[in-house]
């Protein structure tokens, strides 16, 4: 955890045993192996294991954080005298490429709409805000894609904004990981989620030109966090899982690799890795772990030993 050891104070800190006691006496919704293979990230590794001792209790932490939200909307509505519009609780989910902040998000969401099929949950991801590769190429910052300035924060900040103030169609872009690049006019629509899941590698982030952040809308903030060294390998190989599957598609944007020099093409993405993905995490990612309320720590083969949950 390097530096992290110096602000856990600020943490209760849970071993495995101890976090999946905390699931309470709520009968939870079972979820089946088909179901976890529909949610889990390409080329990611969880059980069924995971979602008891893991994912359980923090579907019941988020739900009690949210019922505590909608309290404090009610007593905003009886200070005022008069009622208060809409308004969704924000989940935002960050961490490094390839350290399964995707899973993650849409196993939380799955796990949401089981226990309360009454609310409305929804689940984006920042991607769709990053620039089109056309434009991150003609302000010659295509091999900064990720980075801070890759991404029209304004219009994300805009969006949040939007469906914060209980806006009844708010759209959002959409990215294809197939293409690797934003697809031009296609959105999804958020119509008044009662919680959103916001997932992206930089939704913790500070950007030093704006007075507004996008985690200033979040109600709630988890980090999936691992060593580096781990990343990278999970990273190289969903690269080569990436490979073995696009060598049949011309349109895909590994087809390139997949169909060349197979040492060429992971001497490539070693360099992608410690040129662009470590030193986002380095320098503007692992930084924001500490603004988390919640750190899902994991070991080797994406299994979680500790939980950090924020004091205050």
């Amino acid at each position: 955890m390097g530096d992290f050891v110096a602000v856990t104070r600020n943490y209760y800190v849970f071993n495995r045993d101890k976090w999946q006691a905390l699931h309470g006496h709520t009968k939870e919704a079972e979820i089946s192996d088909a179901d976890l293979q529909s949610v889990k990230a390409f080329h990611d590794k969880i059980s069924l294991t995971d979602v008891r001792e893991i994912y359980w209790p923090l579907r019941r932490l988020v739900y009690l954080y949210f019922k505590s939200f909608r309290q404090k909307r009610q007593t905003l509505a009886h200070f005022l005298d008069q009622r208060v519009g809409p308004s969704p609780f924000i989940i935002g989910i960050a961490g490094s490429v390839a350290v399964g902040k995707s899973t993650t998000a849409r196993l939380l969401n799955l796990l949401l709409k089981r226990a309360y099929p009454n609310l409305r949950i929804e689940s984006i991801t920042t991607d769709g805000f990053l620039y089109p590769n056309a434009e991150l190429t003609r302000r010659g910052i295509l091999d900064r894609k990720g980075f801070p300035e890759s991404y029209d924060m304004p219009r994300l900040l805009s969006m949040l904004n939007a469906v914060k103030a209980g806006a009844a169609d708010v759209p959002v872009p959409m990215y294809d990981h197939q293409t690797y690049d934003v697809l031009r006019d296609q959105f999804i629509h958020l119509e008044r989620p009662d919680i959103l899941i916001v997932e992206g590698i930089n939704v913790l982030q500070l950007p030093s030109n704006s007075q507004i952040y996008v985690s200033d809308f979040f109600d709630f903030s988890v980090y999936v966090d691992a060593d580096p060294a781990l990343i990278e390998e999970w990273y190289l190989d969903r690269f080569g899982a990436l490979l073995d599957t696009a060598f049949t598609d011309p349109d895909d944007y590994y087809y390139q690799y997949a169909i060349g020099n197979r040492a060429d093409a992971f001497a490539m993405a070693r360099r992608v890795w410690h040129d662009v993905n470590l030193k986002n995490l380095q320098e503007y990612i692992l930084p924001t772990r500490s603004r988390a309320d919640l750190i899902l720590h994991k070991t080797a083969h994406h299994r979680i030993d500790r939980v950090y949950l924020r004091k205050y």
